[in-house]
Parts: structure tokens; C-alpha cells; sequence
């Protein structure tokens, strides 16, 4: 009896264990280990613990109990077999990697699927996630994409001042090779209107002195020069206001 119930609280603590720990990975993922040695199995638990992943054994009734109704039920299509779930801790994509990579070299490791975030994943979906690379890269990567266009943007930005700077740089020297001040408006300045000079007496003393002159030169008594040397200044002398 004593050992019925001993057995009977073991199992209930592998159900609890296999639901604390299938609950916190991040994925699991089930394989079957027929044929491994004790030797191999040590070396894959290492492997993948470097990976971020923990190997465990467990009996598939234990599991289907600790998974029943739950949302990790739909592991339960892969539990036939001697099988193993890897609990990942890290990063599912290096934890696929590694289970593919050890699976290479020992064939006898079958990889049959697991489950991440509530999706059933099968053996192809797990080899193309082991294809990915490691989740630092992809958000480097992620990150430099962003940062692309912020940069081309502030790159913009600093160049508008100095684009500016140059052309006005470039007009400056337009106006100067065409003889204008550096200050000096491009537009050419009117041209002052002519001053129109209305000096009517002025005019008529002209006028008179032209006609004495005539009458002198007539009459002999003022050479013809004479006259016009009076008409002109008498032409160039303003009017009074």
C-alpha cells in the first residue's frame, strides 16, 4: 500500500512539473529518442541547454494527463512512441537549430513537432524556423531598417541649410561678375525722368535778340556774329521767378 501511494505522489508531481514547465516555455518541442544511447542523450541535453532549450523524459501518459483540456492539448497527436519534450527557454529558432543539427549526425533522433504560442508546429514548420537566424540578428537587423529612413531624414534636414548657404552664395557672385554691389537689388532702377525746363521769357528774349540782330545786319550797324553771340546768351540766361 505504502508503495502504491508513493507511486501514486510521484505521478501526481510529474503532471504538476510537466504543467509548471510546459506553461513558462517560451515553446515545446517533441521528439522521439529510440536507439539514442545514454552517452548521446547526455551530449543532446548539453547541447541544447546551450541553445536555450531543456531536454526531459517523461511517460506520454503522464503528459497527456498534465496537457488534458488544456491549451497545450494538441501535443498530445505527437506523443506515440519513446518520447522527450524540450522545453525552450530562449530562442525557439536556436533550439530548432540545434535539434536539426544533432538529428544530422544521429539519425535515430526523430523530430515529430511542438507548440509555440498557442500554433501547432510540425517537423517542417520546426527545420524552417531552424533555418532562421538567431534572434539578436533579426532584431539588429529590424532595428537597422528602421534606422534608415530616420537618418536619410536628418540628413535632408542638415543639408537644406547649407543648399541654401550655397545658393546664395552662387547669386552673389552672379551680381558681382555683372558689376552690381553684393546689396545692389537685381532689378534694373528706372531711369531719372527728364527735367523739362519751361522758361517762356527766356525765349522771347531770344527770340528778340535774333530779330534785332537781323535788323542790324540789314541796316549795317551790328556785324551778323554779334547777334548771334547776344541771341546765345540771351537764350542761356533762366528766367526770372
Amino acid at each position: 500500500m505504502a508503495t502504491q501511494n508513493a507511486a501514486r505522489a510521484h505521478k501526481v508531481e510529474v503532471v504538476d512539473e510537466v504543467k509548471t514547465r510546459i506553461s513558462a516555455a517560451s515553446a515545446s518541442i517533441v521528439t522521439e529518442y529510440r536507439g539514442l544511447s545514454v552517452a548521446e542523450l547526455a551530449e543532446l541535453r548539453q547541447t541544447l541547454t546551450a541553445a536555450g532549450g531543456d531536454y526531459r523524459i517523461f511517460k506520454n501518459t503522464l503528459v497527456r494527463r498534465a496537457i488534458d483540456g488544456g491549451e497545450y492539448q494538441p501535443l498530445e497527436e505527437y506523443l506515440s512512441g519513446p518520447t522527450a519534450l524540450t522545453f525552450v527557454e530562449g530562442d525557439v529558432s536556436a533550439v530548432a537549430k540545434a535539434l536539426r543539427d544533432f538529428a544530422r549526425n544521429n539519425p535515430l533522433l526523430v523530430i515529430k513537432g511542438g507548440l509555440a504560442d498557442g500554433s501547432l508546429l510540425s517537423a517542417s514548420d520546426l527545420s524552417a524556423l531552424a533555418d532562421l537566424p538567431p534572434r539578436e540578428v533579426l532584431l539588429a537587423r529590424l532595428a537597422g531598417a528602421l534606422a534608415a529612413p530616420m537618418q536619410q531624414m536628418a540628413g535632408l534636414l542638415q543639408a537644406l541649410p547649407r543648399n541654401l548657404a550655397y545658393g546664395i552664395a552662387a547669386l552673389r557672385d552672379q551680381r558681382v561678375e555683372a558689376g552690381e554691389s553684393p546689396g545692389e537689388a537685381t532689378a534694373e532702377s528706372p531711369a531719372p525722368a527728364e527735367t523739362v525746363t519751361d522758361e517762356p521769357e527766356a525765349a522771347a528774349e531770344a527770340a528778340e535778340a535774333a530779330e534785332t540782330a537781323e535788323t542790324s545786319e540789314a541796316s549795317g550797324e551790328q556785324p551778323a556774329a554779334a547777334a548771334q553771340d547776344e541771341a546765345g546768351e540771351a537764350a542761356e540766361t533762366p528766367a526770372a521767378d
